[in-house]
């Protein structure tokens, strides 16, 4: 057993009063006549004994009443295994989990406020001098401030509903990060621990701080929500066909029948539809609509579904553009193979550019540069093709063949590609087609038996050293390629080993020329995510985009709410750095002055809508081997255990009460002790 205040031991010294009084006994006697003196001598040894028993007994409970007096003043307790030290004072940490799920109700009420009453009868069973601390899914910085009770409760009460998610292992980082090595540090936390949030891996934590879980539960409630959606379309293109993939989930226990989907686009309905979703399970529609306008494009896709309703709708963007540029640059003005491949479609604005005549500072305005037969390929050229290509640009090369290895060779290795081993010649070689490959995507509705397939009688063989990255898309026997991609930064590179001449081939002539050709044009586009989610993405990429030093970009959204990123650039991206800004769903305009860039989407994060609730003993078996508590919310948070509460068992109580015992007692001997007298009749 310790004392918290051992200087009050001193006191003990005034167990020294009643023994004074014991020993000096000032009572006046009083004089009595009796007749007979052997009588008397009888009474008195007869009431001697039984005076000094009782005086006795009422010195003993004298001390024993001042001793526990003075114990109660020195506040003595007994220490757990816990460590901690009561005269280092208390940091009590109180983590409210205010994400979506804890909007759902039991028969207390809203989960949140059931929280926010457990924490004010958590603050009230602790000390004035005790300090106190809340944090909450938001991180904010003034949840990092040690606060005293009243403005612990002050700061309950302002506490709301977050779109933020976060996980106990972060929650447990953050509070180690806030502790105070000289306080004992005590840890609650109160949430509905579902599934998602508590995770499967072992949590790491500060083997020191005491946790103590009170596990808020929720009546087990239907939930829908939309999950996700992406575009079936490689491009979008002003007045042309879009499809979209949208997938619902079903996180309830029973099938969900005729859910209505609706799909609107800048306000405007664009199509409908009609959902059996079964329990625990997904499923996908495909949405068919069109007639957009050039320019950004904000899709929201809804749902009815009661009561939970925060992941009832799903943000998306995108871009329709009216044109994509590609470039051509031909050391044969003759060949117009792909003048006329990029001219039957519209869609596609093509520049052509002789060998002789090139201009490197207009590389970045196209999505797709094509190299047909240079003859004299030039070490300046591999350059800025090479930083195009790292800055994400596409680039496709068909070699001349008659330039010769001594001449692509250089040329190749600028580009990091596998230079040329010898140009092979002779009888046609048929080739084969990897039709997992994406460019193939969509192209083909079924697979015939004996494909016709590109033959080539003159082709470069090329010496590959390293062959990681490398996509062979068409191949030739010997594992040879026609046609490969390579990565390059934040680009691609299309290798040809033959050239698109009618004599080395017939590659340009064939029929898969023309869906090749354009997919890797499809593909070359810049597309940004449909979407991000609220809370969880910080780091969002963009092309490419130039910022003088006098100005910024900034994301604003609707209500006027303005967010200032930090920006990075990278090779053909620019990075946005917005840490824990961002917190409503919504669509914001990234701007650059007055103009706008670009439409981000942001969506509520998805997590929250599992009901999936972890067990106690889940919880105990992620803290292995440390300490903590589980409860359950039914309890009183003043009726749970002491330990989790002050991680000592204090005594000055029981003292007090002693003390007041043996006074009562001492009352009580005073009073009734030694009333009968024994005197004998003659």
């Amino acid at each position: 057993m310790n004392f918290l205040y051992p200087g009050f031991l001193f006191a003990l010294l005034a167990i020294a009063i009643p023994i004074v009084i014991h020993l000096f006994n000032f009572r006046k006697f009083k004089k009595v006549y009796f007749s007979n003196v052997q009588f008397l001598k009888e009474a008195k040894e007869q009431n001697s004994s039984r005076d000094k028993l009782q005086h006795l007994l009422v010195l003993a409970c004298r001390i024993l009443a001042v001793m526990f007096l003075v114990f109660a003043f020195a506040r003595p307790y007994i220490p757990l295994e816990t460590g901690a030290d009561p005269d280092k004072g208390n940091l009590i940490s109180v983590y409210i989990d205010n994400s979506y799920s804890m909007e759902t109700v039991n028969k207390e009420g809203n989960l949140l406020d059931e929280a926010k009453r457990k924490a004010k009868e958590i603050a009230n069973a602790y000390q004035l001098n005790d300090q106190f601390q809340l944090l909450t899914n938001d991180f904010e910085g003034k949840h990092q401030r040690k606060l005293n009770k009243e403005a612990f409760i002050q700061m309950l009460e302002e506490l709301k509903i977050s779109p933020a998610s976060r996980t106990m292992q972060q929650v447990v980082n953050r509070l180690q990060q806030e502790g105070d090595s000289r306080k004992n540090h005590l840890v609650y936390l109160l949430s509905d621990f579902q599934q998602n949030f508590v995770g499967t891996e072992k949590i790491k934590s500060d083997s020191s701080i005491r946790y103590s879980f009170i596990s808020l539960k929720a009546n087990a409630l239907p939930n829908i929500a939309v999950d996700s959606v992406w575009s079936l379309s490689p491009v979008h293109q002003p007045k042309q066909a879009e499809q979209l993939v949208v997938q619902l989930h079903n996180y309830g226990a029973e099938d969900a029948a005729d859910i209505p989907l609706k799909l609107t686009i800048n306000q405007q309905q664009k199509a409908i539809s009609n959902l059996n979703v079964p329990a625990g399970k997904s499923v996908k529609d495909t949405l068919s609509f069109g007639g957009l306008e050039k320019g950004w494009q904000k899709g929201v896709l809804s749902i009815k579904d009661f009561p939970i309703t925060f992941d009832d709708e799903l943000n998306f963007s995108f871009r329709v553009n009216s044109e994509m540029k590609v470039l051509t640059i031909s050391g044969d003005p003759t060949q117009q193979f792909l003048k006329s491949l990029f001219a039957a479609d519209p869609y596609f604005k093509l520049r052509e550019m002789a060998e002789a005549n090139i201009n490197y500072s207009t590389f970045p305005e196209y999505s797709l540069i094509v190299l047909n037969g240079l003859k004299q390929p030039s070490s300046g050229l591999a350059q800025q093709l090479k930083s195009y290509v790292q800055n994400g640009g596409s680039l496709v090369i068909f070699p001349d063949l008659d330039a010769g290895a001594a001449v692509y060779t250089p040329f190749l290795t600028a580009l990091s590609l596998p230079v040329v081993q010898e140009l092979k010649t002779g009888k046609p070689v048929s080739s084969s087609i990897e039709l997992k490959d994406p460019l193939f995507k969509d192209v083909f509705d079924q697979i015939p038996a004996n494909m016709d397939l590109p033959i080539v009688n003159r082709y470069f063989s090329y010496l590959e050293r390293n062959t990681a990255g490398k996509e062979s898309i068409l191949q030739l026997p010997l594992s040879q390629s026609l046609f490969a991609r390579y990565p390059a930064g934040a680009g691609k590179i299309y290798l040809s080993a033959s050239t698109l001449r009618p004599e080395d081939g017939n590659l340009s002539r064939h029929p898969v020329f023309v869906p090749l050709l354009f997919k890797v044009a499809f593909s070359s586009a810049k597309e940004q995510p449909m979407y991000y989610t609220a809370g969880k993405d910080d780091l969002l990429e963009q092309q490419k985009t130039s910022v003088s030093a006098n100005q910024s970009l900034v994301l604003k959204s609707t209500d006027g709410t303005e967010i200032i990123p930090e920006i990075r650039q990278t090779p053909g991206k620019t990075l946005l750095y917005i840490a824990d800004q961002l917190k409503k769903p919504g669509f914001y305009d990234l701007k650059r002055t007055d103009s706008v860039l670009a439409v981000l989407a942001f969506n509520d994060n998805r997590r929250e809508s599992d009901m999936r609730y972890a067990r106690d003993q889940n919880l105990k078996d992620l803290f292995a081997g440390q300490q903590i508590s589980v409860h359950n919310s039914e309890k009183d948070a003043l009726s749970l255990n002491i330990e989790a509460k002050n991680s000592s068992i204090e005594l000055w109580k029981l003292c007090l009460i002693l003390a007041v015992v043996f006074l009562a007692i001492e009352i009580l001997l005073i009073r009734f002790f030694n009333k009968t007298k024994n005197i004998q009749k003659p």
